[in-house]
């Protein structure tokens, strides 16, 4: 099938491609060298404000579609199921997720607003909120933080 996209990783002389949500790396004999595990793009047209390769070329970062066990966040409120997604890292190499930022993971907070600090946002997000309808996503190396905005103009900042 042709690929709705490509990205060639010019350190590592392959190429990702990006067809129907899924993500391959393939050599320049044209023969598949990795197949990624758990990371199922969120959108089915590549969309690389979605992605993000570190300068290494090891690491891809994505917006995902939730793994098929936590599919079904349903609204508590309005019924309808959500379209949340997750972040997943995985390695280029081995196709192994990495890690994962999860609206299903009971480890992650929005870190609260301190006392008399305007430099946040007074707009209070849930991690659910702030993983639903991602439109861009970028990672800083140096600071090890993942920014991502969403279509409600919010920008999210996940750090450890």
């Amino acid at each position: 099938m042709t690929p709705s996209a490509f990205i060639f990783l010019y350190e590592n002389n392959l190429f990702l491609t990006f067809c129907n949500r899924t993500v391959a790396a393939w050599n320049f004999r044209g023969e598949l060298v990795t197949s990624f595990e758990d990371h199922e793009l969120w959108h089915p047209n590549c969309n690389t404000n979605n992605i993000y390769i570190t300068a290494d070329q090891d690491l891809i970062i994505s917006y995902c579609k939730v793994s098929k066990q936590a599919t079904d966040f349903v609204d508590s409120e309005s019924g309808e199921v959500s379209s949340m997604g997750s972040i997943n890292m995985s390695n280029i190499f081995t196709g192994k997720c990495v890690a994962k930022i999860s609206p299903n993971d009971p480890t992650l907070t929005v870190a609260p607003r301190k006392r008399g600090d305007s430099s946040r946002s007074t707009i209070h997000s849930t991690v659910s909120d702030a993983l639903e309808d991602i439109t861009a996503l970028f990672y800083d190396e140096d600071r090890n933080e993942i920014y991502t905005g969403n279509n409600k103009g919010l920008v999210h900042v996940w750090s450890n």
